[in-house]
């Protein structure tokens, strides 16, 4: 049982320690987009976005998502307590990292006429793409220092670095564009990639890590499944963004650019203020899963346990948008985007088959299956993408709304059903209790906010967003002790 709780409340310490670094990353975007914004104006934003994104589409296509596939690796070597290992797979991800760095900023100078062509429809921008060529090596090399960091799970220099990272990028970002404009756009890239290295070394150099020789031999040994998982990881992100453009110019063809706007703003929403969750979690998660990932009942028991935490988090978030997303949405942006109300209350019934989708879906990859996380990305996608077509021609932005709680309603039955044959996963009955009585509560909220007029909408839904907070609390609570630990901190 002391284990158990253990376990819980090492979730529940990292969701809360990076759900605040989330938080705070937010609070900076939202600070520089608006200076951004008024320093830059329009024109400036859009050079700024397009120049980021070409960078970004480089970038995902260069570095092999080291970021995300060596944790796996680096955890697991973390895991064997042998220091010699460890540091052996250290040493060769730090090379790899190089390689993909160096590989980025050769193939961005390259191509750099045909980027601004592309981009801009002119050369203008040639010498601009050939600058930000060495921001790829440089964002690669404070990645692999934070991948160190999540992997080894130093995880308070992780979000220190995190929150330093962003925040230089705000200091150095306001005075230069204050002075500069728009010639400070390519400048400011540089600076805050320079920045963001020399913060991410600053708190690696504070682990200690034997230094070893390894050979090209043991480079390509070790590297080949840090780089082949690496490799898919990348194709499920290209997927993911191919969806999203292919899903985007249907509603701008078939419907208005309005539409358009509108479905960005509302999948923002549930992106941004959920998604945080997801983001907060994972950080931790991912790193845990791959060291326990040899043992069967270790991989149930976690998997079980993060899905428990995400359910109980998100339920009643997702209550208060579900009552109150009219009066959100009035707040974030104003009434011309209260169309999208519909959508995002079908969206966020959905959320909650992609929490625990998400939390299966980390066995895969922590097992470094390479093949079945690919077909099981793409026919996620493929799901999504012909859901959102259908549910857009027939019902416009609601359809939207609807084809998100389909599609990953059909998720969660294909991962699950992967993980159960492959990896004899299950779900215990508790982790079902919880969530079968958190989603029967959301699907009420979500009935009353479409029957129940106001002012009975808003006192329905208040008590059931008590009901729900107060379930998740209590089970909270006898897995954490969250009185314990709130008289420990009063008495501190």
């Amino acid at each position: 049982m002391k284990e158990n709780q253990s376990s819980y409340r090492q979730i529940m310490k990292a969701t809360s320690l990076f759900g605040g670094v989330q938080v705070f990353n937010i609070l900076i975007s939202i600070v520089k987009s608006k200076a951004i914004a008024v320093l830059l104006g329009p024109k400036g934003m859009g050079i700024a976005g397009l120049l980021m994104s070409a960078i970004s589409l480089i970038s995902t296509l260069t570095n092999f998502r080291l970021g995300n596939s060596a944790v796996k690796d680096i955890a697991a070597a973390d895991s064997t307590a042998d220091q010699n290992r460890i540091a052996k797979v250290i040493a060769v991800f730090r090379k790899l990292v190089w390689v993909t760095g160096v590989l980025g900023t050769v193939i961005t100078v390259i191509l750099s006429p045909w980027l601004s062509e592309f981009t801009f429809g002119n050369d203008e921008y040639t010498s601009a793409f050939i600058w930000l060529s060495i921001t790829l090596l440089l964002n690669q090399l404070s990645s692999g220092q934070m991948v160190l960091l999540q992997g080894l799970r130093h995880l308070k220099y992780l979000a220190r670095a995190n929150m330093l990272g962003s925040l230089s990028g705000l200091i150095i970002s306001l005075p230069i564009y204050y002075y500069h404009g728009i010639d400070g756009i390519v400048p400011t890239m540089i600076l805050s990639s320079i920045f963001a290295i020399l913060i991410s070394w600053y708190f690696s150099s504070k682990i200690r890590v034997e230094k070893v020789l390894v050979s090209r031999k043991e480079i390509i040994l070790e590297g080949k499944g840090m780089m082949l998982l690496g490799f898919t990881l990348s194709l499920s992100a290209l997927m993911t963004v191919g969806e999203s453009f292919l899903v985007r110019s249907f509603i701008s063809n078939t419907g208005s650019l309005e539409d358009v706007g509108l479905y960005n703003a509302g999948f923002a929403i549930i992106g941004t203020y959920v998604g945080l969750i997801f983001s907060a979690m994972g950080t931790d998660y991912f790193p845990r899963l791959s060291g326990v990932i040899h043992s069967k009942d270790k991989t149930k028991l976690l998997v079980n346990q993060q899905s428990e935490i995400g359910v109980l988090i998100i339920a009643p978030l997702l209550s208060v948008f579900l009552i109150f997303i009219n009066w959100i949405i009035i707040l974030l942006y104003s009434t011309k985007f209260t169309p999208v109300n519909e959508m995002i209350h079908w969206a966020a019934l959905g959320m909650f088959f992609k929490i625990v989708s998400w939390c299966i879906g980390f066995i895969l990859i922590a097992k470094g299956d390479s093949k079945t996380f690919f077909w099981s990305e793409l026919f996620g996608i493929s799901y999504l993408l012909g859901l959102n077509i259908l549910g857009y021609h027939l019902f416009g932005l609601e359809g939207l709304g609807i084809s998100f709680f389909i599609a990953y309603f059909l998720v969660l039955i294909q991962i699950y059903v992967i993980a159960k044959f492959k990896y004899q996963f299950s779900f215990k009955t508790e982790f079902l209790k919880i969530f079968w009585l958190q989603f029967l509560l959301a699907i009420l909220c979500f009935l009353i906010s479409r029957y129940i007029v106001t002012p009975y909408m808003y006192i329905l839904g208040g008590i059931v967003i008590i009901l729900t907070s107060w379930i998740s609390y209590r089970e909270l609570d006898k897995r954490i002790d969250i009185k314990s630990i709130i008289r420990k901190f009063i008495k501190k």
